[in-house]
């Protein structure tokens, strides 16, 4: 071995052991010259998982479906040049929903760069404000120094990509050649530790309010009456039961999006509300149903129609708690934006509100907040009754997958249209049901691809696309070939974009199929035979429920399709919603009745 070689060989080695003894499990790399050290050095680490991807853009949604899905920070790996840029859609989406993932670009070494050598770019700064943290990593050595120096990089990597807000950080690894490393010695791994097990340990802190301002805080709370809890995305374990608990305890309704987690589970629902998307659309509900006080979790919801509420009504106070240091609030209406981890923060104002003996759980709700429960309840007696009786109806397919997933399965849903069908159809189940989607950009590109990265944990996988997300991602699904993955596809064919139909440019008939429709006429079936799966377009729409219920039996890629009617799909959107509308307006003057 060289000199050069091994010098090479130690540092990668020193790194990468880092990393793994930091907690990073998974490495998905995309082959290339200049990234061979990294990439022969982690396949040889008995502790990384090594996952192959082709394509550098679907092969860091990949690790972000994965990263999202373990909750765990996920490493990525590719040579220079534009396959550094193809990592930038899923940078931008790890960012935006605070995804740690390990950015590992390979590059020419100094010498090299602004001369014309090939597959030369600036890859300094790359994804600029879009990582938390970029390193230019200096030339290998063994020397002791330059071993401390890579190991503490690593550690410091891992803890910058989790510590809130998470996401993702790019270190640049300039690579003179050989670049081919030699691994020799089984205690090459050992390098640069000195004798410790893990060369630096980062601990990771929750932030919270103060105490007495906490105590403050409930007091004002407890006499509060029409009070409502807004939770949108937030994927953290236990924050259901704590957040519906402090429903319980205040009296206060709580708005779940899909994305909350709050929908699933065994626990007491009776204040969780899940077809306000339907409700609050309308003018007369929506104003009866006006807070004094809202606390809101997580990002905004899906829901267009929570957001419009909010916006009309700039006398509420909002309260937001977010635990990750950030300020999501697209109202431009907080009256307090509280930095506190939404679990602890839940869990501590609960126990205050038990010793002070607050407004006890089960005490007789006001006529605003029973007008709430009523509302939703025949809200979504209205959605699921007529959601399946209108005829090729894409609400229906949601309504369908929600029925028949097996517990414990995840879904993952596409941006656009079926996020929103998902909002207003899946209800409240006592599954264990996890949903996931990329709602930080909110793309549609890179969707197969996460999903597939998921699905590496998370079975069985269900993912719910519209054609036009499909058709953007179709490289991802060599994922499913090469690895052996477990994934349903269900594909709802409209040919086209079918969200464009309930915005103001349907309005203008003249070029809305040319720019917006955009139908494709694309066989699908063709090109999932091509990766080795199994596709299947359903014509009984009773097909559909008995694969999602026997898809925790599946084995490999499947894809079903599911053909409906772009041009009646936001018409029949319209007039449930009506129907619902009318239906709580009439069971608010008459008292309880028939909500259909």
């Amino acid at each position: 071995m060289t000199s050069a070689s091994k010098a090479l060989s130690v540092y990668v080695a020193a790194f990468l052991d880092e990393l793994v003894r930091s907690n990073v499990k998974n490495i998905v790399v995309s082959p290339g010259s200049r990234s061979t050290p990294i990439a022969m050095v982690a396949a040889e680490h008995p502790d990384l998982h090594v996952w192959l991807n082709v394509d550098e853009r679907s092969a860091a949604f990949f690790a972000l479906g994965m990263a999202k899905a373990r909750r765990e920070p996920v490493a990525i790996v590719c040579t220079s040049g534009t396959a550094v840029a193809n990592y930038m859609p899923a940078v931008v989406e790890a960012k935006e929903s605070q995804v740690p993932l390990i950015v590992l670009t390979a590059d020419r070494p100094h010498e090299l760069r602004d001369i014309g050598a090939p597959q030369a770019i600036d890859q300094l700064n790359f994804f600029g404000k879009q990582v938390k943290w970029f390193v230019e990593m200096a030339i290998p050595e063994e020397s002791p120094e330059i071993l401390r120096y890579v190991r503490t990089v690593a550690a410091r990597a891992v803890s910058t990509s989790l510590s809130g807000p998470s996401g993702p950080v790019h270190l640049n690894f300039p690579f003179r050649e050989p670049l081919v490393p030699i691994i020799e010695d089984e205690h090459i791994w050992e390098s640069g530790l000195d004798y410790r097990t893990q060369f630096v340990k980062a601990a990771e802190s929750k932030l919270m309010m103060k105490d007495e301002e906490l105590e403050l805080l409930a007091s004002g709370l407890t006499r509060i009456e029409r009070g409502l809890i807004i939770c949108g995305p937030l994927d953290r374990p236990g924050f259901a039961e704590e957040v519906v608990a402090l429903g319980d305890k205040l009296s206060f309704p709580v708005i779940a999006d899909p994305l909350s987690q709050l929908r699933s589970g065994v626990y007491n629902k009776k204040l969780v509300i899940d077809s306000y998307d339907a409700f609050l659309r309308d003018e007369y509900i929506s104003q009866e149903l006006v807070p004094e006080v809202v606390i809101r979790f997580g990002a905004m919801p899906v829901s267009k129609a929570v957001l419009l509420f909010l916006k009309k009504n700039p006398q509420i106070k909002q309260i937001i708690i977010d635990g990750e240091g950030l300020w999501r609030d697209p109202t431009l209406l907080a009256s307090e934006v509280i930095h506190a981890d939404p679990v602890l923060f839940c869990r501590l104002l609960n126990k205050i509100l038990l010793e002070n003996k607050g407004r006890k759980t089960g005490e007789p709700t006001s006529n605003w907040l029973e007008s709430w429960i009523r509302a939703d309840r025949v809200a979504g007696e209205v959605l699921q009754h007529f959601g399946n009786e209108e005829q090729e109806f894409e609400g229906q397919v949601v309504l369908r997958i929600a029925e028949n997933l097996p517990d414990n399965a995840t879904l993952f849903v596409g941006n656009s249209m079926p996020i929103r069908d998902v909002d207003s159809f899946f209800l409240n189940t006592e599954r264990n049901i996890r949903i996931m989607a990329n709602r930080g950009a909110n793309g549609i590109d890179g969707t197969i691809s996460a999903a597939l990265g998921a699905s590496t944990v998370a079975e069985p996988l269900i993912l719910l696309v519209g054609d036009l997300t499909f058709y953007h991602d179709l490289n991802g699904l060599l994922a499913a070939k090469l690895h052996k993955l477990n994934a349903t596809i269900v594909i709802v064919n409209n040919e086209g974009g079918g969200i464009f139909s309930f915005l103001p440019q349907s309005e203008h008939p003249k070029n809305f199929e040319l720019l917006f429709g955009t139908p494709l006429g694309l066989d699908y079936s063709y090109v999932v035979k091509m990766y080795g799966g199994e596709f299947k377009r359903i014509d009984d729409w009773n097909e559909l429920s008995a694969a999602i219920k026997n898809s925790k039996d599946v084995e490999g890629l499947n894809v079903i399709e599911v053909r409906t009617d772009r041009s009646l799909n936001a018409e029949k959107h319209r007039k449930i919603w009506r129907i619902a509308n009318e239906t709580i307006k009439a069971n608010w003057e008459q008292g309880e009745g028939d909500a259909h």
